[in-house]
C-alpha cells in the first residue's frame, strides 16, 4: 500500500525518536557505576548478588544469586529525562504541598490505622551506656539496611522490634542497591513501615541523582517519606568538598524535585562532622534523621530537633547476619501513629 506524504513524515519522525530513546538508553546502562559506599557498618563478608545498574532480581533468583553470586536480567527502561539540566539552582515548589498527592493516594481510614508496635529486643555488639538517655527508653524502633544485610527474615526481624526500615535504594545518578527492590517488597509484605533513602554523590548534579531516585523507588501509598544521605565518604571515589552554600544549593534542588514529584518533605540523614561543616542553623524546616553512636543528639547536635535517630551501627538481632543499624523515633507510640498517618503517601 503507497504511504501518503503526511504518512511518510510521521513515520520518518516516529523513527529517529525511537533511535534516540534507544542510543539514550544505551548510553545509560553502559555508563560505569559509582563506586560509593554508603553504608556505616562493617560489611559482614556474607555474599550478596551480583546485579548491575538498572537490574532487579526476583525472590528465587536473589536465593540462588547469595550462593552462586548470578546476575539478574537487565531491565530495558531508559533514564527519566531530568527538568534542571545541569544547573544546580533551586527551583522552588510549583504548587503548595497541601495541594500534592500522589498518584495512588491510600484511603484515610487506612493510612490512620494504627500499626502493632513490638517492643525493643536489639542486642549490640558494641554497646554505650547513654545513661539517663539511652535510646531503651523511647517506644519506637527501627533499622535501615542495604545490599550488605544479604537475604533478611522480614518477619522475624519485625518482631524483635523493627517498627520501621528504611532501604538503600541509590546512590549518585547511576548506581542502585541490587537489593533494593526484594527488600522493598519483602518489608511491604511483611507490615513494615517503609521508605527509601539516596546516599548523595557531590560529583553528580543534584537535578541527575533525582531522576535517578525518582526512576527507581515507586510512588507508593503508604511509603514514609524519602531520605536524602549527606556525609563526607572518605571512601568514595568522589574526593570533592563543596562549600557550604554549594552543599545547601544542591540539596536543595534535590529536596524540591522529590517533594513535588511524592508530595512528601524528604528527611535529611546526616553525620557529625558533615552537620558541624555544613547544616548547624540550616534547613530548620526539614526533619532530621541525626547519626549520633557515642552520645545522645542534644550533645552533638546542641539545639537541633530531630525526628530519627540512628544510635548504633553495630546492632545485632534475629532474622538478620552480621550487624545491622539501630534508630529510634523521637515520640511516644501515639506521637508515632499521629505523624505516620500525616506524613504517608
Amino acid at each position: 500500500m503507497r504511504l501518503s506524504a503526511v504518512s511518510t513524515i510521521l513515520l520518518a519522525c516516529l523513527t529517529i525518536s525511537g533511535c534516540a530513546a534507544r542510543g539514550e538508553r544505551e548510553a545509560a546502562q553502559a555508563s560505569a557505576p559509582s563506586k560509593e559506599t554508603t553504608s556505616s557498618i562493617t560489611k559482614n563478608g556474607a555474599a550478596v548478588p551480583t546485579v548491575e545498574i538498572g537490574e532487579t532480581v526476583s525472590r528465587v533468583e536473589r536465593q540462588q544469586a547469595l550462593a552462586t553470586s548470578l546476575p539478574a536480567e537487565v531491565r530495558p527502561d531508559a533514564f527519566m529525562p531530568s527538568d534542571q539540566g545541569d544547573d544546580d539552582v533551586p527551583v522552588p515548589l510549583q504548587r503548595p504541598l497541601a495541594m500534592l498527592s500522589p498518584s495512588n493516594p491510600m484511603p484515610r481510614a487506612m493510612r490512620q490505622e494504627p500499626m502493632q508496635i513490638y517492643s525493643h529486643r536489639f542486642r549490640d555488639a558494641k554497646p554505650i551506656n547513654f545513661g539517663t538517655t539511652s535510646p531503651r527508653k523511647l517506644a519506637v524502633h527501627g533499622v535501615d539496611v542495604s545490599r550488605w544485610q544479604g537475604d533478611i527474615d522480614w518477619d522475624t526481624l519485625r518482631t524483635q522490634g523493627a517498627n520501621f526500615v528504611y532501604i538503600k535504594a541509590t546512590d549518585g545518578g547511576d548506581h542502585l542497591d541490587p537489593m533494593f527492590k526484594a527488600n522493598w517488597r519483602a518489608a511491604r509484605e511483611a507490615g513494615l513501615k517503609h521508605g527509601a533513602y539516596h546516599f548523595f554523590y557531590w560529583c553528580r548534579t543534584a537535578g541527575e541523582q533525582a531522576d535517578w531516585f525518582i526512576r527507581n523507588v515507586p510512588k507508593e501509598a503508604g511509603a514514609l517519606p524519602p531520605v536524602i544521605d549527606v556525609e563526607w565518604n572518605g571512601e568514595s571515589s568522589c574526593k570533592r568538598r563543596p562549600t557550604r552554600e554549594q552543599v545547601l544549593a544542591k540539596m536543595q534542588v534535590f529536596m524540591d524535585k522529590l517533594e513535588r514529584y511524592y508530595g512528601q518533605r524528604p528527611i535529611v540523614y546526616t553525620a557529625p562532622d558533615f552537620y558541624r561543616d555544613n547544616l548547624r542553623g540550616e534547613l530548620l524546616d526539614y526533619p532530621f534523621w541525626l547519626r549520633s553512636v557515642a552520645a545522645h543528639p542534644s550533645k552533638v547536635y546542641p539545639g537541633r530537633k530531630w525526628l530519627f535517630w540512628q544510635y548504633s551501627g553495630s546492632g545485632v538481632s534475629h532474622g538478620v547476619d552480621g550487624r545491622i543499624d539501630l534508630n529510634a523515633f523521637h515520640g511516644n507510640e501515639e506521637e508515632w501513629h499521629s505523624w505516620v498517618a500525616s506524613s504517608v503517601r
